[in-house]
């Protein structure tokens, strides 16, 4: 994605990790396994993500690996299958005695499980693992999934942030958009949240959603105030190509029905500033926090520094030793055979190289909004700023980042197109290349 394009086209434009997807493949595997059976890395943090797939409902714009049409029974196949899998990751030297410094329970919807379910998974969970010791412990939720005892259970199990999937406000763009809840049901929720008192609360929207207008942008920002949540994340809406709104556009070969990037980007700067005004902080090019003393984003901040990240459930991302690696993506591969014969249902893998490491690092942390120089002068022995002179001249000239000795920042421009300033960085055989 240019820093200057505007249609919001097909194609993927958020960038988590490095290199792209694409390029991951089976070839690794022996990598991989030599990495889950060998002593982790002195120093480097561990991290847990469980994914737990089931939605009510396919959002028109979720690309994740999700599923609507399970029953109890096979709902209880697939967390059983975690519960294994599980398992086998905590007997793993990779572990080496490591507490989890952050576990995130990610889909799907992970509120879609009841407050029995929920139970019934912690207790097995906890047979071979504990994240007491974790300084964050987030769990994703719908709205309209949640009941007040539900949202007890989550606390009693230890979730520190819990963070509401909210989007908007509005009932007839969440039901254009395939959304399950609808606004009353978000109200409803919060109450037993609060009443709750989790460390942090976080509420998502989503910028450019199909059918909104300033009008209605402008009353989201001001029913986001009122909440007065810990943290606020804006995500701009993009169309990656599995998506509903995507397959209408290729197939039907109709206009793209979302905003285009300027439009978003003049919405999320509204929403910063109204944000700002009312006492909240810059954390990252999507997220404003209320008090920078008190909440910090232990998975993202330890995700982008390269820390290890034991990733289980089906079709999930992780990195072990260095190792980046990706479960197997079909149902009935991930809850078939392998884990029953002791097998982690591993598909492909990728082993960056120590320049491919860098730069990782380098992009991923850019999204904070800023890069100490010195923090890769003592970790990788480079000179991120000679190294590429040519970029930051660039986005200093485009009013996109200032420079500050050691200290590059993104300015508001650049925040908020933090992910299209980050392929310039890509080693020349990635650049162009399909990044999902």
């Amino acid at each position: 994605m240019a820093t200057d394009s505007t249609k919001t086209e097909v194609g993927s434009y958020f960038i988590s990790n490095y290199p792209p997807f694409s390029q991951w493949s089976e070839e690794y595997a022996d990598d991989l396994n030599t990495a889950m059976h060998s002593p982790p890395r002195e120093g480097v943090p561990l991290g847990l993500y469980l994914h737990v797939p089931f939605c009510r409902k396919r959002c028109k714009f979720c690309y994740f690996r999700v599923y609507t049409d399970k029953n109890a029974q096979e709902v209880e196949t697939y967390v059983s299958a975690l519960v294994k899998e599980i398992e086998l990751v905590s007997q793993t030297e990779a572990m080496g005695g490591r507490p989890f410094r952050f576990v995130y329970f990610g889909g799907g919807t992970p509120s879609f499980l009841s407050p029995k379910q929920l139970k019934r998974l912690e207790d097995r969970l906890r047979t071979s693992i504990s994240w007491d010791q974790a300084e964050e412990v987030t769990f994703e939720c719908e709205p309209g999934t949640l009941r007040e005892s539900k949202v007890k259970a989550l606390r009693d199990m230890g979730v520190t942030r819990l963070s509401l999937g909210v989007e908007n406000f509005f009932d007839h763009i969440l039901e254009e958009n395939g959304r399950a809840h609808l606004s009353k049901e978000v109200y409803t929720a919060w109450e037993w949240i609060e009443a709750a008192k989790f460390p942090n609360v976080n509420i998502d929207l989503i910028a450019g959603m199909v059918g909104e207008t300033w009008d209605t942008w402008k009353e989201n920002i001001k029913k986001v105030l009122e909440f007065s949540p810990e943290s606020v994340t804006i995500y701009q809406m993009e169309l990656p190509f599995n998506t509903v709104y995507s397959q209408d556009i290729l197939g039907n070969k109709i206009e793209t029905p979302v905003a285009d990037w300027p439009m978003k980007r003049a919405w999320v700067s509204y929403a910063f500033d109204e944000l700002a005004k009312a006492g909240y902080s810059v954390s990252s090019a999507y997220t404003m926090v209320k008090d920078p003393s008190k909440v910090n984003f232990s998975y993202r901040d330890n995700l982008f520094g390269g820390s290890d990240l034991l990733a289980t459930g089906v079709a999930s991302f992780g990195h072990i030793s260095g190792i980046h690696y990706q479960n197997k993506t079909e149902w009935a591969d991930y809850t078939g055979t392998l884990l029953d014969k002791g097998e982690l249902p591993l598909k492909r893998a990728y082993r960056p190289t120590p320049e491919q490491l860098l730069i990782r690092e380098t992009i991923l942390l850019l999204k904070r909004g800023y890069l100490d120089a010195d923090y890769f002068r003592q970790k990788f022995g480079v000179e991120i700023l000679e190294k590429w002179s040519d970029i930051w001249k660039q986005y200093q000239e485009e009013g996109f980042v200032t420079i500050n000795g050691d200290r590059i920042e993104l300015t508001r421009d650049g925040l908020l197109r933090a992910d299209g300033l980050l392929p310039p960085f890509f080693e020349p055989q990635f650049q162009g290349v399909r990044y999902t």
